[in-house]
């Protein structure tokens, strides 16, 4: 894993220390499983953005501390330029641009995704959390399978949907997909 997901795993320890939390304590409060926590702390595990987001959420942190170390500051605005959100490469095959690190409080995550394609023999990555998310594809073609559905999603085309249904997606064409993702 590169160096990003480790920096998340320490943040992810230091937060547990600090709160004087096990690993099962967080889970439990977090629903999710104590054995994926735990391989989060190694930081030789693929860290879900939805995993901090439900960490960050039940411990009213900003999502912005764990996945990048800095506290939001703005309360009015926050402008992102093109091209220059804060991001992290959790693997290989996806990138994540944060559009509004800098504001606090936020009630959305917006993010640009970048997804690499993968052979056509790799299977999809799923994942699911609380509340609602909404997609909107800037360029490329992508596969959207949601709990089962499989949604063939063009350049212009969005999506919403509830995302405690299992969802994953899969770039289509051998082509790079680009995404707005705005988790809530």
């Amino acid at each position: 894993m590169n160096d990003q997901i480790k920096q998340i795993a320490e943040r992810l320890r230091g937060l547990r220390d600090v709160l004087e939390l096990t690993s099962e304590d967080i889970a439990r409060d977090c629903d999710i499983s104590a054995e994926e926590y735990r391989l989060a702390e190694t930081g030789d595990y693929d860290i879900s953005v939805s995993m901090l987001q439900k960490i960050a959420r039940t411990y009213n942190i900003a999502l912005d501390a764990l996945m990048f170390g800095e506290e939001p500051k703005m309360s009015s605005y926050f402008v992102t330029r093109a091209g220059k959100g804060t991001s992290i490469e959790r693997t290989r095959a996806y990138k994540y641009q944060s559009l509004a690190a800098g504001f606090m409080n936020r009630t959305a995550d917006p993010f640009i995704v970048t997804v690499e394609p993968k052979g056509d023999d790799e299977p999809i990555h799923y994942n699911h959390h609380n509340g609602q998310e909404f997609n909107l594809v800037l360029e490329g073609r992508m596969l959207i399978n949601i709990e089962g559905k499989e949604i063939i999603l063009n350049q212009g085309d969005s999506i919403y949907f509830n995302s405690k249904l299992p969802h994953g997606m899969k770039a289509l064409d051998g082509k790079t997909v680009r995404f707005l993702a705005v988790i809530m």
